[in-house]
């Protein structure tokens, strides 16, 4: 009787702490997002996102384009040109993702600003992208967001200048 209330006890205890771990699916930290990590070679994503879609146009494709089953486009990959192939670029393409911090697709300029800081903003012809403090993440805001004196104007822009409510149009991650 005895060890059958012990494997019962251990039993119990083993389904509480996988109740307690935390998903990752959607998580957005420095060298992973969801399963894919900064160090995964290009070989191995068949492997990592076994339950969804991956498209390229060869095997020696520079784009690789993640989708859920359902049809659902998840991330954008660039591969980089090592002897072993890498990914240097993820561009997140679901609201579902989200950093550490909180931030996401569904984020603006103002938790941007309150939860990492900015470290610079680069003005492009049609948009700018805003790099954070502390983070290989980057995001790009579309100029329409912006004051019309600055929507035509490549000069420098200051975060001063970029209203609070200004939606993010891309959300991306750099592991170079």
């Amino acid at each position: 009787m005895r060890k059958v209330i012990q494997a019962t006890a251990l039993t119990v205890g083993l389904i509480l702490t996988q109740s307690c771990q935390k998903d990752t699916t959607f998580v957005i930290a420095e060298d992973s997002i969801g399963p894919l990590t900064q160090s995964t070679p290009v070989s191995e994503l068949e492997t990592v996102f076994a339950n969804d879609s991956i498209v390229k146009e060869s095997e020696t494709a520079k784009k690789i384009e993640i989708f859920e089953k359902g049809g659902k486009h998840l991330l954008s990959l660039t591969v980089n040109s090592d002897s072993i192939p890498t990914i240097e670029n993820v561009r997140i393409m679901d609201a579902r993702y989200k950093s550490e911090k909180g931030i996401s697709l569904m984020s603006t300029f103002k938790d941007i600003e309150d939860k990492y800081g900015i470290k610079k903003i680069v003005t492009t012809l049609n948009s700018i992208v805003v790099f954070p403090k502390g983070s290989n993440l980057y995001f790009t805001i579309d100029k329409a967001a912006l004051p019309d004196n600055l929507r035509y104007s490549t000069s420098t822009i200051e975060a001063v200048q970029v209203p609070d409510s200004a939606e993010l149009k891309y959300l991306m991650i750099g592991w170079e």
